[in-house]
C-alpha cells in the first residue's frame, strides 16, 4: 500500500494536540505573525510544545509563513523561519518570493513548501518550484483528478499536497483581491474579510434581477469518496481546511478521514487512536458538501446562506399548535439546532422539547416558525454528539515485550527498542501468581503513549512488590519515549536555487510586495511590470477575482450573451467576465 499523510489544521496548541491524538500524520499551525489566518496566531513556545508532542508519534508540524511581506517585514520573517528551524519544526509554508530568495541564500535544513497561496494550478508552476528545490507544493483546490495526475506525471520528484475537506475559497487562492479592494483587508496578508460570503444583487445588462442572494458562496469541500482516485493521481498529503475551527470540529473531521485513508494507504506516523464517538462530518459545520471540480463541473454553490446547514434529519410532515412532526429515524434532543430553507433563506431554531413518537419526533421550537409540509429539516447543532466529541481520544504506539533471564526487551512498532534489567533476584514463593501479577501490572499502559501488542514471558520473574513493578514500567516507557524522540529524524530540505520562471512578464497578480521578490523574479528571468495591489491599485479596470465557479452556469443561462453584474450592499457594481473557453468567471473592478 502507498503511504500517505493526513494533514490537520490547528488554530492553537490544544487543537494541534487533539488532531494528533485523533490520528493526524501532521498538523499545520500559524506562528505569531505572517500567516494567512491572522486570527490564528501562536507563540514559539507553544509551537515548540506542539512539535515535541507530534514527534512522539513521528508526526510532523508545519508552520504557515504564507503572507506577502513588506520590505520592513522581510528580515523578521527570515528570523522567524530560523527560529522555527531551531525548535525542530518540520517545514514552513511560504507565499512570498522575497522570503524564498532569502531562504535560498541561507540554505536552512527546514523544509520549504509552496503554499496554495502561490496559485499552484499549472504544471509549469509546479515544475518551477520543483526545479527551485522546494520539498512540496500545495495544489489549487479547483484541479480535477486528471489535472492532478498530469502534474504528478510531469513532476514526480516533488510531493503534492491537496485539500480533501473544508471551506472553499471561491477564487483561486492568491488571486482574490476583492477584500483588499473593498476595505483594504488583503487576503494575501492574512486579513480577508470574506466578501464572498456576503449578499449581492445579481442583475443583467437589461436590468433584470435574479433570485440568487449569495452568488459567491460555495458549499464545503468533501472528497472522501475520491480518496483512492486522489492517491492514484499522485496526491501524497491530504489536507483538511480549518485553522479557525474549534477542537470539536477538528477531532471529528480528523477521526473521519483517518478511518477513510486507512482503507487505501498506510499512514506516515505511528500509533493508533480509539474514538469514544462515531466520526460523522455531516454533524460538524458544513454548508452542504461538494467534490468541487475533482470529477468535472458539478453543482458546487450554496446560494441561500453562508451558515452551517448540518445533517439532513428528515421532512416536516405536519405542524399542530407549537409542535412540528418530523419524520426521521434519528434521535432529536432538547437544545439541538434545526434549520430549513424557506423562501430562499436559511431559517433556524432551537429545540425546547422533543417527544419520540412513531416514525419520528414531535419537536417544540423555541420561537414561532412557519414550516411547510414536506420541508427538508437539517440539524446544524447536535448537542449529544458535541458532548461525545469533548471526551479525550487516546493515541498509543504498539509495543512488543519479551521477558527473559531478568531482562525486559521492548520493541515498538517502528523497531525502536530498549533493554531494561530486573535487579531483584529473590525467587517468588508462588511463581505462577508472581508471573501473572508482573504481566498484569506491566501491561497497565493507560497513562503512557504506548499499548501492549504482545507480552512474552520466556523465563520466570523474581519476587517484586506491585509498587516496584509499576515503577519499573514507568521508567521503561519513559526511556523508550526518549529514545523514540532521539531516533526521530527530520527530513531535511535539499539545496534551493534560482530556477527559470515560465513567464517573462508579471503584473499585479504575481503579488510582488517587496524589492527582494522583484529581484527574485529578475534572477529567474522575469520582469515585474507592476507591484501587488496592496502597494498600489491600478487606474485601469482589473480582475479582482478569478474563479471556476460560474454564476451563469448556476442560473442555467450559460449561453446568454448578456453581461451580468454583482451589486453589493453599498451599491458598488461589479461587472462579471465569462471566459467560456476556459470555463472560468472573473469579478472585475467597477469601471472608472
Amino acid at each position: 500500500m502507498n503511504r500517505t499523510e493526513l494533514l490537520a489544521p490547528a488554530k492553537d496548541k490544544e487543537t494541534a494536540c487533539a488532531a494528533i491524538d485523533c490520528g493526524a500524520d501532521a498538523v499545520y499551525i500559524g506562528a505569531s505573525c505572517y500567516g494567512a489566518r491572522q486570527n490564528a496566531c501562536n507563540s514559539l513556545e507553544d509551537i515548540k510544545a506542539v512539535t515535541e508532542y507530534a514527534h512522539r508519534f513521528w508526526a510532523k508540524v508545519y508552520v504557515t509563513v504564507n503572507t506577502i511581506l513588506t520590505d520592513e517585514e522581510l528580515p523578521s520573517a527570515v528570523e522567524l523561519v530560523k527560529s522555527l528551524d531551531k525548535i525542530g519544526v518540520d517545514a514552513v509554508l511560504i507565499q512570498d518570493m522575497g522570503l524564498l530568495s532569502e531562504l535560498i541564500k541561507l540554505q536552512l535544513p527546514i523544509q520549504i513548501h509552496a503554499s496554495t497561496q502561490c496559485d499552484n494550478r499549472e504544471p509549469e508552476k509546479v515544475k518551477f518550484f520543483k526545479e527551485s528545490g522546494l520539498s512540496r507544493v500545495v495544489l489549487a483546490r479547483e484541479l480535477s483528478l486528471e489535472q492532478i495526475k498530469k502534474i504528478h506525471e510531469e513532476n514526480p520528484d516533488i510531493e503534492l499536497e491537496a485539500f480533501v475537506h473544508g471551506a472553499l475559497c471561491v477564487s483561486y487562492s492568491g488571486q482574490c483581491y476583492l477584500s483588499q479592494y473593498i476595505g483594504g483587508r488583503s487576503a494575501n496578508r492574512g486579513e480577508c474579510a470574506q466578501p464572498c460570503r456576503k449578499q449581492y444583487k445579481v442583475t443583467d445588462s437589461d436590468g433584470k434581477e435574479y433570485d440568487y442572494p449569495y452568488p459567491l458562496c460555495l458549499k464545503d469541500f468533501n472528497a472522501s469518496n475520491d480518496i483512492k482516485k486522489m492517491i492514484e493521481a499522485g496526491v501524497f498529503s491530504f489536507k483538511i481546511e480549518g485553522r479557525l475551527k474549534d477542537v470539536a470540529y477538528v477531532k471529528n473531521v480528523v477521526s473521519y478521514y483517518r478511518e477513510q485513508l486507512d482503507k487505501y494507504s498506510e499512514k506516515t506516523s505511528s500509533g493508533k487512536s480509539v474514538y469514544p464517538y462515531s466520526p460523522d462530518v455531516e454533524k460538524s459545520f458544513n454548508r452542504g458538501f461538494t467534490d468541487y471540480f475533482l470529477n468535472g463541473r458539478r453543482e458546487c454553490f450554496n446560494p441561500y446562506s453562508p451558515k452551517s446547514r448540518g445533517k439532513y434529519l428528515g421532512n416536516a410532515v405536519s405542524a399542530k399548535g407549537n409542535a412540528i412532526f418530523i419524520e426521521t429515524g434519528m434521535e432529536i434532543n432538547p437544545q439541538d439546532g434545526l434549520c430549513f430553507i424557506s423562501k430562499g433563506k436559511l431559517e433556524g431554531f432551537l429545540v425546547n422539547k422533543a417527544e419520540k413518537v412513531k416514525n419520528g419526533y414531535n419537536v417544540y421550537p423555541n420561537k414561532q416558525i412557519d414550516v411547510k409540509k414536506g420541508e427538508k429539516i437539517y440539524r446544524n447543532a447536535d448537542v449529544k454528539f458535541e458532548k461525545e466529541l469533548l471526551q479525550p481520544v487516546k493515541r498509543q504506539i504498539g509495543v512488543n515485550i519479551t521477558v527473559e533471564n531478568n531482562k525486559i526487551y521492548l520493541e515498538d512498532e517502528d523497531k525502536v527498542s530498549l533493554i531494561a534489567d530486573i535487579t531483584e533476584t529473590e525467587p517468588a514463593k508462588n511463581q505462577e501468581k508472581m508471573n501473572e501479577t508482573f504481566i498484569k501490572q506491566f501491561s497497565k499502559t493507560g497513562e503512557t503513549s504506548f499499548y501492549i501488542r504482545s507480552f512474552t514471558l520466556k523465563t520466570d520473574v523474581p519476587f517484586m512488590p506491585v509498587s516496584e513493578i509499576n515503577q519499573l514500567r514507568r521508567e521503561c516507557f519513559d526511556k523508550l519515549m526518549k529514545r523514540r524522540l532521539l531516533v526521530y529524524k527530520r527530513e531535511e530540505q535539499k539545496p534551493l536555487s534560482f530556477a527559470k520562471f515560465y513567464k517573462s512578464e508579471l503584473d499585479y497578480r504575481a503579488n510582488v510586495h517587496n524589492k527582494e521578490a522583484e529581484e527574485f523574479y529578475k534572477k529567474c528571468g522575469s520582469i515585474v511590470k507592476e507591484s501587488g495591489l496592496e502597494k498600489r491599485m491600478p487606474d485601469r479596470q482589473i480582475e479582482l477575482m478569478r474563479t471556476k465557479h460560474c454564476i451563469k452556469y448556476a442560473l442555467n443561462i450559460c449561453k446568454s450573451p448578456k453581461t451580468l453584474f454583482l451589486t453589493d450592499e453599498k451599491g458598488e457594481k461589479y461587472p462579471l467576465f465569462f471566459d467560456c473557453k476556459n470555463c472560468e468567471m472573473s469579478v472585475l473592478s467597477p469601471k472608472k
